[in-house]
């Protein structure tokens, strides 16, 4: 038998003078009020601006309707060629053949529906009628002079003294091969290609902006080196056009980021250095600016486990002292920054080489975390589509002026085999709804909205989002 401790003292907490009450009472009643204040804040949100986004949306721009009504993809694996013998198979039991592996094999039945030959290409100069201003993500796409267009691994700067698009990637023109029999597949640098643009569809090569170094072999841009994945900014003190990138060597010990400027959005850029920002490794990496002003540059580092962040200096040619670690021990890369309503958005892709993977939607209040992870953004096709970003890499975001709300989702289908034959995978993304992943912070209920990436064969832009720009 329990005996009671009548000299204990029952757990109080003296609210107001002479009374009591229960500690577990008052706790359930802080957290009802505070989940109360979260849902107005979210009704608050939603009647304020989100609705007034999404009816813009839906009003001026019935053709986004059409977009979030996505196809679906039911794609056979062929029989294989040859057949087994028993004792071969009972030896050793063939694992089944997925639809990862008929895009990675060279020699596919279906290689063609990932890599469509020339005759579907997109060609501007050609196109006509209902074709005009469509996008096929997967299809070989020319620019004016009817040449595959070279940008890899590239992103856009729209240019307001201009008022022209310029789409910068890496120029991969030249055979693929291995350095050594376990290195990855390879293009000798060739440098960086650009693009202009009025309407994100037809596209003029201007060349290579920042080329390769030909001669000397200690020069972070010698051919035989590693230059992936450039971004351009524009500083509005300066005037300059600020180029960074993620150098490396053949091995990728070297781990860098470099920086280029130049006076004019076509180039050409002089290279200044390399570094290995903070005093840590950086491979896939990106640059982005925010609306004050203010640029930072994000990278993965510790053997791709992480993600830094941290801002520029005033001239863009440099990193702060300031850094912060997000999405630790999550190997996450390719990371593809743009803010909606105040609220920063990523999109990133897992380690997986030259192989596609599942694509993830992060979101964050401050630039500098900390960052929530809300899900794969990645709707229709099939489920392998979804787990493999629709057999394509992120690298970069578009945001669309006039359309609230809505964004071009940039990225790359590599192909290992030939990279210069590599596509273009742009999507219509969108931000609104609800998240699907429950999140750490704010008992689990989502503070942001859903990203949304819509797989389409074929889809196209609204005849009038370049007029509200």
């Amino acid at each position: 038998m329990r005996m009671r401790n009548k000299y204990r003292k029952p757990t109080t907490f003296h609210c107001n003078a002479g009374s009591r009450c229960s500690l577990p009472i008052l706790v359930w009643s802080l957290v009802g009020f505070l989940l109360m204040l979260h849902f107005y804040s979210l009704l608050h949100q939603e009647d304020g601006a989100g609705g007034q986004s999404q009816l813009q949306i839906s009003h001026h721009h019935p053709l986004l309707r059409e977009l979030e009504q996505v196809e679906e993809e039911n794609i056979q694996i062929p029989p294989p060629k040859g057949k087994r013998s028993p004792r071969a198979a009972k030896r050793r039991p063939k694992r089944p053949t997925t639809l990862i592996d008929e895009f990675l094999d060279e020699s596919s039945q279906i290689r063609h529906l990932f890599f469509p030959d020339q005759k579907t290409a997109i060609d501007p100069m050609q196109e006509a009628g209902n074709d005009s201003f469509c996008y096929y993500p997967g299809r070989m796409w020319l620019d004016t002079d009817g040449n595959p267009i070279q940008a890899h691994g590239g992103g856009i700067l729209y240019d307001k003294r201009s008022r022209m698009y310029y789409w910068y990637g890496e120029y991969k023109d030249g055979p693929t091969y291995h350095a050594h029999k376990k290195a990855a597949a390879r293009v000798d640098i060739l440098g960086v290609g650009c693009y202009s643009s009025k309407d994100l569809w037809t596209w003029k090569f201007e060349g290579i902006v920042l080329a390769a170094e030909e001669t000397d072999e200690t020069h972070d841009l010698h051919k035989s080196n590693v230059l992936e994945r450039p971004k351009v900014i524009y500083n509005d003190r300066t005037g300059k056009y600020v180029m960074w990138m993620h150098v490396d060597d053949a091995n990728y010990t070297k781990a860098s980021v470099g920086v280029a400027v130049s006076d004019s959005p076509t180039g050409p850029f002089d290279y200044l250095y390399s570094k290995r920002p903070h005093g840590f490794e950086s491979r896939d990496m990106t640059v982005f600016k925010d609306d004050d002003g203010v640029a930072y540059l994000v990278y993965s580092s510790e053997d791709n486990s992480e993600l830094h962040i941290g801002p520029l200096s005033q001239d863009y040619l440099d990193v702060m002292h300031v850094m912060r670690r997000i999405l630790v021990g999550q190997h996450r890369e390719a990371p593809a920054l743009f803010k909606h309503q105040g609220t920063y958005y990523m999109i990133t892709s897992g380690c997986t080489g030259w192989a596609p993977n599942e694509a993830l939607a992060h979101a964050a209040e401050s630039i500098m975390g900390p960052w929530e992870t809300m899900g794969n953004p990645c709707i229709g096709g099939n489920k392998i589509f979804r787990l493999t970003t629709f057999f394509a890499q992120s690298t970069f975001v578009v945001p669309l002026p006039g359309i609230t709300g809505s964004f071009i989702f940039m990225a790359d289908r590599w192909n290992p085999a030939n990279l210069m034959d590599s596509r273009y995978v742009w999507l219509p993304l969108t931000v609104g709804g609800a998240a699907d992943h429950p999140l750490e912070y704010n008992f689990g209920f989502p503070l942001w909205s859903r990203v949304s990436i819509y797989w389409h064969r074929r889809w196209r832009l609204p005849y009038d989002w370049r007029e509200q720009k």
